[in-house]
């Protein structure tokens, strides 16, 4: 635990260049350490996962969990606000006015209860967070962004993401950038690898569920099948893989080309 302290520091810096500048770098540290603790009372060397990775995938769980609890609102509140904002804008376009509620309720199906009562809760979080901090206004407004942890979360499945299509063997890469990313059709992806469609397809099944188990191994380790065989070859080529992305995404070797797979 005590080697491994640096791991959470690396972790709390790298979270804190996503999110606003009011959120406490103590607060994170403190979080991360203290799962660092958990991680090390819990590992288990038997499973096979090496205790870095292990360690990191708690203490992210673990920063996220605080940045959630010092949101102003919960992410069903800010969720329901981002649904009514959308529907208020498109309602006020098509009818040259702003909405009553009444119309907003009835285009989303509920009852204007409903939107009063999330209305509410959503300018409650707003002063609650005015009077608690310095930050300029606009940090505070309602908007339709997405939550600082929402955001960290989405951005760290995107870095591993890259970092796992990266390592896919050659022909599953080439089947995943093409197909995925460069939207080509399968038939010319058949016909630069000699292969038949139904091959590529069956390739693009195998990528998908080799990409699938490399992130629950990395980000949520419970959702994780593991395999018939654990000591078979086939098991060991699978985690040989999962250390190889990890790997890649610790050392950042991945960031230049997040961009590319964000906007793809």
């Amino acid at each position: 635990m005590v080697d491994h302290i640096p791991l959470v520091h690396h972790i709390v810096r790298e979270t804190l260049t996503r999110v606003p500048a009011h959120v406490n770098r103590d607060d994170l540290k403190s979080a991360g350490l203290t799962a660092l603790v958990r991680a090390g009372q819990a590992f288990d060397p038997e499973r096979g996962a090496p205790f870095t990775r292990y360690a990191a995938s708690r203490i992210r769980g673990a920063i996220l969990d605080e940045l959630r609890q010092v949101d102003w609102a919960s992410r069903s509140v800010r969720r329901r606000g981002r649904d009514l904002e959308r529907v208020r804008t498109e309602l006020t376009n098509s009818l040259g006015r702003a909405p009553s509620n009444t119309e907003v309720a009835d285009e989303l199906g509920i009852s204007v209860a409903e939107i009063d009562s999330n209305d509410s809760d959503v300018a409650r979080a707003s002063v609650l967070s005015l009077q608690a901090s310095e930050v300029a206004l606009e940090d505070v407004l309602v908007s339709s962004t997405p939550a600082p942890s929402e955001t960290v979360e989405h951005r760290e499945r995107l870095e591993y993401l890259v970092a796992a299509i990266s390592e896919l063997p050659e022909r599953l890469r080439v089947v995943v950038q093409e197909y995925f990313l460069a939207e080509r059709p399968m038939a010319e992806i058949a016909e630069q690898l000699g292969v038949t469609e139904s091959r590529i397809s069956q390739i693009r099944a195998e990528a998908l569920t080799l990409l699938r188990d490399a992130l629950n191994s990395a980000l949520d380790p419970e959702l994780l099948v593991a395999p018939n065989r654990p000591n078979g070859c086939a098991a060991r080529r699978r985690q040989a893989y999962f250390d190889a992305v990890a790997e890649r995404h610790a050392t950042g070797r991945h960031l230049h080309a997040v961009p590319d797979a964000a906007s793809a």
